[in-house]
């Protein structure tokens, strides 16, 4: 008899970490729907503490998922449990998840306690926890570098306590497979009332071993829960991939003999949504979700894989959503064509006139693109949302002239705060020379750390997806844009960072 595997998604709460991956509400919310299309189990929805922008993005999770649990994480203090309980009130189904550091490292350093306060208070606030909800998830941070003892003891009580779930983290990426496994083993041998929780296991990427360090867990430490993002997402090198371990299961089912309830022909469309949304690019060699992931170059490869595919495939690709004929909508499309695709993509707008907004952007590339993909959709949306959201910075039109032994020139007209200006300039390129058009009018003060284009599909008449990193004062944010025209498209992503600058939204960072 095959056990269940709880596939626990914490892309828009740990996956959000990366420096400039924050997303507004309605992409969380969109992203939200997309994996409980998915169908993961536990939805980790933000720290609700850590801003009222957070809270209510949690809150309205809450509202609308009614097939996956959805997760509040909170430090382990009352104020931030009671916050987090409160916005998982409109919740079908709902998770408290505490973290406290139990690191010898990490005790003396960051929270200046000793190991007798920490834990108190980890046996105080599951108890707090535990008169809110029945759902809680106790995760001791920086767990795999903890003394064991210290964390057998510790462990004990929050179970006691009525502590559901106890995960335990790598949270630097430090462990090795075999040694994780046997660590989480170990404790679960230890600790009398261990067969009280789930167990579960959260690997960030560091040495490029999450995944592994998280089925080693499984196999060789009995967790039966993995935590996850799409994409892998997260902070520093990110965090264990879903589809990865998704993907590995199903494939092995032989040797891991593991349920999923996880509906994978949805993974690349999710995957697709979370690049677009953030801008962190997937890489073309990239697990399962790459563009490359199911190509064959080698001539003795394509050989093999027509006379069978299994020679060289072991997964079928359509069994994770790729598709052979990618092309979908053209311009004598109608409306309710557009509408469908919209629906099987997982993408659903809040209102009538947002659809129409976004129908007649997509006529207009239609009449400039004669082919248009699935990934042109996405973006097309994933824009549209941008400029719904856009309450400072809008993109008008651009004009630039480049001739080969020339300085490129740049001429662009934006709205700010709904009033057009103008801005001019030359530069290295034309790239160069309308970002500093817009700059010269605005004047951030930005520094620009990333800029990278991506061909959105696969020919010359692709759309491009510019991603640009801003950083001031201490924020870092990305901004994303995608037109058939490069430098357009750089404007666009240079506006839309420009837009997550003015926001007034505060984070707090919070490790697991």
């Amino acid at each position: 008899m095959a056990d269940k595997l709880i596939i626990f998604d914490t892309t828009l709460r740990d996956g959000e970490q990366s420096p400039g991956a924050s997303m507004t509400r309605d992409e969380k919310l969109r992203i939200a729907r997309q994996l409980e299309r998915l169908k993961v189990d536990v939805i980790e929805a933000g720290f609700p503490a850590s801003s009222n922008g957070d809270f209510e993005c949690v809150k309205s999770i809450a509202e609308v998922i009614k097939n996956s649990t959805v997760c509040s994480l909170a430090r382990a203090n009352d104020r931030d449990i009671s916050r987090a309980a409160e916005a998982l009130k409109p919740a079908a189904s709902g998770r408290l998840h505490l973290f406290l550091a139990t690191s010898a490292l990490h005790m003396e350093k960051k929270l200046r306690m000793t190991p007798d306060e920490v834990y108190e208070q980890a046996k105080l606030s599951t108890r707090f926890a535990r008169n809110l909800m029945d759902d809680i998830e106790f995760s001791p941070e920086d767990g795999y570098r903890s003394d064991p003892d210290f964390l057998c003891r510790v462990l004990e009580a929050v179970i006691n306590e009525g502590a559901t779930t106890i995960n335990v983290p790598d949270t630097v990426g430090y462990a090795i497979p075999e040694l994780y496994g046997n660590f989480i083993k170990n404790l679960r041998e230890r600790i009398p009332n261990s067969d009280k929780a789930v167990w579960s296991v959260h690997c960030h990427n560091d040495l490029g071993m999450a995944v592994a360090n998280s089925l080693a867990g499984v196999m060789i430490g009995g967790a039966r829960q993995v935590e996850c993002t799409i994409n892998g997402l997260g902070e520093r090198a990110g965090n264990c991939s879903l589809e990865e371990i998704v993907m590995a299961v199903k494939t092995r089912k032989d040797y891991f003999n593991l349920d999923l309830n996880i509906d994978a022909k949805h993974i690349l469309a999710t995957s697709r949504m979370v690049s677009q949304t953030t801008g962190f690019v997937v890489q073309p060699n990239k697990a399962v979700v790459g563009a490359n992931a199911f190509a064959h170059a080698s001539g003795i490869h394509q050989d093999g894989v027509l006379k069978a595919r299994d020679t060289y495939e072991i997964m079928r690709a359509e069994d994770v959503g790729w598709s052979a004929n990618k092309i979908v909508l053209g311009k004598l499309s109608g409306r309710n064509a557009f509408k469908q695709r919209l629906q099987e993509l997982g993408v659903s707008m809040q209102s009538e006139a947002e659809t129409n907004s976004a129908f007649a952007r997509f006529k207009e590339l239609a009449d400039r693109k004669s082919e248009i993909f699935d990934e042109d959709i996405l973006a097309l949306v994933s824009d549209e949302n941008v400029t719904q959201a856009a309450e400072q910075y809008a993109f008008v039109s651009l004009s630039q002239h480049s001739e080969t032994g020339e300085r490129p020139e740049a001429s662009i007209v934006f709205t700010v705060l709904g009033q057009e200006v103008k801005g001019t300039s030359s530069g290295n390129g034309p790239v160069d020379a309308s970002l500093k058009a817009i700059e010269s009018h605005v004047k951030s003060g930005a520094e620009m750390v990333l800029y990278s284009v991506n061909a959105i599909s696969g020919s010359t008449e692709s759309q491009g997806e510019v991603t640009v990193r801003l950083q001031n004062s201490g924020r870092v944010v990305n901004g994303v844009g995608a037109d058939p025209d490069i430098v357009v498209a750089s404007a666009k992503a240079y506006l839309s960072a420009l837009n997550k600058l003015q926001s007034k939204a505060d984070r707090v960072a919070a490790q697991g």
